[in-house]
């Protein structure tokens, strides 16, 4: 047995949702709590919930959750005598966690060489293939050869989808590794990289595992985590349909998870991943030393508090000779402010509002068929350029697959989430899909079935023509309910025939909607709507009858506005609208062919420069936000007339970063006169 000293207060080193959620169970476990946060992050939720919170001067990662050395003078500071990794940042940093030890403060993971044995992709793949756990090779990149593609680069220091290139060129490989390191070397800082044949499809199954400091070792349960956007986990449930329908898997993943376990001296919550085909076999890719995004689902089917068990084994405490057996079926799902649609570019901004229905808990186990809510945003929260775009994670609990999908489904459109574009019609559509139900999930999903089909707005044309119907009525009785003079007036009418009241919007589908109404002595008659009445016009709701072919079905559409944005929602999906001014400021046109920055960010290279001949699709020049690297490219082939940035230099969104002019060179022949001929004597 290994001497513990008692642990009573906690520092998260970590952000957002993950730091809520160690803080929800040190609070259930009466334990106090400290926060560490950026400048950027001065107003997150987990600051004000932590019983101390302190800074971190700087924005960027680099200057803030991976200073080992603030985050440890920051405990000292606060009276904590414990530190919780969280994931991500500095979570599977071997030094980090000696530092913390040697400070004196407990820490909450694993042992230093356990880290330092799965701390570098390239050496646990040796050591688990030694220990008899099947793996995939690992290859390195100077020996890379056309018979060894596609392969995939992976960071070495860490996970989530940072640092990660699939090849299928050998001419990018050299391009692609530089990228990768950049990336690899901003989020987890180290630069190291490798590379291992890429398996274009493949089923991704981890196993949760937890040990203690007296020789056990659980293997609790598995998560199957295919569905996947740019190497990150976007859909995770557990159990795996494939191990449910494939006899012996099970027992044979949790033997290899355990041996793995085992082989290092792993002490707390971990995860070993494997990729299988739909035979059953499968292959490490490798262990996390710390808990996973995705360990909520794990919760939901065995009853266990992860994070509880983790400060118990950090104190000493011995697990039950006996693991929990497997209940019902849970489902997770990442909510991120990106548009899946235009290549799952991230936004920023503020989250006027995010409401999840049927919500029974956040950060806590669910008992019955309910929503869990794992979150690091509220209402007014601001979501920057400097971490990742995560929201939320949106977790279902049911007896049966099929009800957690349709639980989760309907959860998420019934969602009030307004002021950023999300990935939520997408998630909607994917928990819907024939597909899915039927278990049959691999990482090429979205090529698979189409990404531009699964990321279509849940509502139709119609159904958006109607939101606008509404968000006009609700317009028009806002301004009544602020007229200072005639507010009780029915606003627009008229004693004589009039032409009608015209309110515009623009959909954030890029159609242009235009509401004409006409307000008379008993009703409002509303173009193009025949047969439809209303039944109730307030500034936040709007109740129509819309006619039918066995009579008349009422549509109850809830309103919200934000400055020019008009968030529309009912049962028929949600609708974003913008106000179209009536007159546009000539300032805020830009030439055609300007390429607008996306998003806040920071200009890291340069692949073009003014005057430049370039063909569509080039890359001019790439940003660095959100710890990604994002390529803005020519949208057609012609000549850079202007670059506006240099590298290094920050901008921001909707910035003119350059113009490519895409019309047709003129010739001498363009400029000549007439030619001499009979016609023209």
């Amino acid at each position: 047995m290994t001497d513990r000293t008692a642990i009573t207060s906690v520092l998260v080193a970590n952000r957002g949702e993950i730091a809520r959620r160690v803080f929800a169970t040190c609070r259930r476990m009466g334990l106090g709590t400290v926060a560490v946060f950026s400048d950027a992050d001065a107003d997150s939720p987990h600051v004000a919930e932590a019983d101390a919170a302190i800074r971190l001067p700087g924005n960027t990662p680099g200057e803030t959750y991976l200073r080992a050395d603030a985050i440890i003078a920051a405990a000292r500071a606060a009276g904590a005598d414990a530190i919780h990794p969280g994931y991500g940042f500095l979570s599977e940093n071997a030094d980090f966690a000696k530092a913390v030890l040697d400070a004196g403060l407990a820490w909450i993971g694993p042992p230093v060489k356990s880290i330092e044995s799965m701390g570098s992709k390239v050496e646990s793949k040796k050591m688990m293939d030694a220990a008899g756990v099947p793996v995939l090779a690992e290859l390195d990149p100077s020996e890379v050869t056309e018979k060894h593609l596609p392969v995939l680069i992976k960071a070495s220091a860490g996970g989530g989808g940072r640092g990660m290139r699939v090849v299928r060129d050998l001419a990018d490989l050299q391009d692609e590794l530089e990228a990768a390191r950049r990336e690899a070397g901003s989020a987890f800082g180290d630069p190291t990289v490798f590379c291992e044949r890429y398996l274009e499809t493949g089923r991704h199954i981890e196993v949760q595992v937890m040990a203690d400091t007296h020789g056990t070792v659980w293997a609790v349960g598995e998560r199957e985590c295919s569905i996947q956007r740019r190497h990150q986990k976007v859909v995770e449930e557990a159990p795996s349909p494939l191990v449910e329908r494939t006899p012996y898997m099970r027992q044979r993943l949790f033997e290899a998870s355990r041996l793995a376990a085992e082989a290092i001296g792993y002490e707390g919550a971990g995860t070993v991943e494997f990729l299988a085909d739909e035979e059953g076999e499968f292959f490490f890719l490798e262990m996390n030393t710390r808990l996973q995004v995705e360990h909520p689902v794990t919760e939901a089917t065995t009853g266990l508090d992860l994070v509880r068990l983790q400060l118990q084994v950090a104190a000493g405490r011995a697990l039950p000779p006996e693991q929990p057996p497997l209940r019902g079926h849970s489902i997770e799902v990442r909510l991120y402010a990106e548009d899946p649609a235009h290549d799952w570019q991230p936004q920023s901004g503020t989250v006027h509002k995010i409401d999840i229905p049927s919500t029974a808990v956040e950060f806590g186990a669910l008992t019955e068929a309910a929503i869990r809510l794992d979150s690091g945003v509220v209402d007014g929260s601001v979501v920057g350029v400097h971490y990742d775009p995560m929201l939320a994670k949106v977790i279902s609990y049911a007896e049966t697959r099929d009800e957690a999908a349709h639980l989760l489904a309907s959860a998420l459109a019934r969602a009030r989430i307004h002021g950023l574009v999300t990935n939520r019609d997408l998630l909607v559509r994917v928990l819907r899909h024939p597909a899915f139900l039927a278990g049959d999930t691999d990482t090429a999903f979205f090529t698979t079935h189409g990404l531009a089909e699964l990321a279509r707005p849940l509502t139709t044309p119609d159904d958006e023509q109607l939101s606008a119907v509404a968000a006009a009525l609700a317009d028009a009785a806002a301004n009544r309910a602020a007229a200072r003079v005639v507010g009780r007036l029915p606003g627009g009418w008229r004693n004589l025939p009039s032409q009608a009241q015209v309110k515009s919007y623009e959909s954030r589908t890029g159609g242009a909607i235009d509401v004409r109404y006409r307000t008379t002595r008993t009703t409002i008659e509303v173009e193009g709507h025949d047969g439809l009445s209303v039944v109730e016009a307030t500034p936040n709701r709007v109740v129509l009858d819309l006619p039918g072919e066995h009579g008349p079905v009422r549509r109850i559409f809830d309103i919200a506005r934000y400055g020019d944005l008009v968030c529309v929602d009912s049962a028929l999906g949600p609708v974003a609208l913008t106000r179209t001014p009536r007159f546009v400021d000539p300032a805020s046109q830009v030439a055609a062919g300007s390429l607008l920055a996306p998003m806040p960010g920071n200009v890291i290279r340069l692949g073009a420069k003014a005057g430049d001949t370039v063909e569509a699709g080039q890359p001019i020049l790439w940003l660095e936000a959100m710890k990604m690297e994002h390529k803005i490219v020519a949208p057609a082939a012609g000549i850079v007339t202007e670059l506006n940035v240099t590298v290094g230099q920050q901008v921001e969104v909707g910035a003119v970063l350059a113009v490519v002019d895409d019309s047709p060179p003129v010739t001498d022949k363009d400029t000549a006169g007439p030619e001499n001929t009979e016609e023209t004597k």
